[in-house]
């Protein structure tokens, strides 16, 4: 049976962010992957996404696809938290990405972004899961973005020297390997997350919809997801392409070890007759 969502693990422990009205949020990502399954929290704020005590005061929510977001969560504070998960964490090829924003909670203001900080009615652990879904899929997008940078950053000189000389420049090795890194990177990002799901949180809380949604288009999730599409479609044209010029390349090779082979065969048949 499946845990019920946002069950509180010690019941003796204090509610997260006690009282405050303004505190920073900040999203981490640490690895490829936390293994969520292997840990046994003694204290737990929520479940499903997994939302632990961080801190003094703090909640640090965390995802399976390598991303901990952080509420009133001091920078010491968070290393420590990190430290304590790092057995959790699968490292990841990608370089670490952060995205802060500030949180302000005002039951008289519109929930969603306001002044440059994201405004909530209440403290309620499902309002900040809602928050934490959001940023950690923007700062998954970030990480996502910039490995499709380095891939396209590969791309650019390649093309440009095919078109003019109609054939690669590098060797074949550096050619397996560029196709090797832009096959993993697809699947490193394909694999990661799928940034358009509709967080399971909101099946239980259809009443948050309307905060997540506000604030999936303030931070253009989907717009960015779609323009990631077509970035990674433009990476895998060119390794296919290279891939087929691989092989036209060793097809040529070995078409012309046939044609040395016959001649070297007919030379010594006549070589022999000579001979006789």
């Amino acid at each position: 049976m499946s845990e019920p969502h946002a069950a509180v693990a010690d019941e003796g422990a204090h509610p997260p962010l006690r009282g405050l009205t303004r505190f920073a949020a900040e999203a981490v990502f640490v690895g490829e992957r936390i293994e969520l399954r292997r840990h046994r929290p003694a204290r737990r704020v929520a479940a499903n996404p997994l939302s632990l005590p961080a801190g003094p005061d703090g909640v640090a929510v965390l995802f399976p696809y390598g991303v901990v977001v952080f509420f009133g969560v001091e920078p010491a504070e968070q290393a420590t938290f990190l430290a304590d998960i790092d057995f959790l964490v699968l490292p990841s090829s990608f370089e670490r990405e952060t995205e802060q924003i500030v949180v302000r909670v005002d039951p008289n203001l519109h929930e969603g972004m306001g002044d440059g900080a994201v405004v909530l009615h209440d403290l309620a652990i499902e309002r900040l899961q809602v928050v934490a879904e959001v940023l950690a899929k923007s700062v998954i997008l970030a990480v996502q973005e910039a490995a499709v940078a380095s891939s396209i950053r590969q791309i650019e000189p390649f093309a440009s020297n095919l078109r003019r000389t109609g054939r690669p420049a590098t060797r074949s090795r550096e050619l397996r390997r560029f196709v090797a890194d832009s096959l993993l990177s697809e699947h490193q990002i394909v694999g990661l997350v799928e940034v358009t799901d509709r967080p399971e949180l909101l099946w239980e809380r259809p009443d948050l919809e309307g905060l997540y949604l506000r604030l999936e288009q303030e931070f253009e999730i989907r717009e960015r997801h779609l323009a990631l599409g077509h970035k990674l479609d433009l990476i895998s044209r060119t390794a296919r392409t290279v891939l087929d010029l691989l092989y036209e390349r060793r097809s040529l090779r070995v078409e012309w070890y046939i044609v040395i082979l016959i001649v070297a065969e007919i030379g010594l048949t006549l070589y022999e007759l000579f001979l006789h």
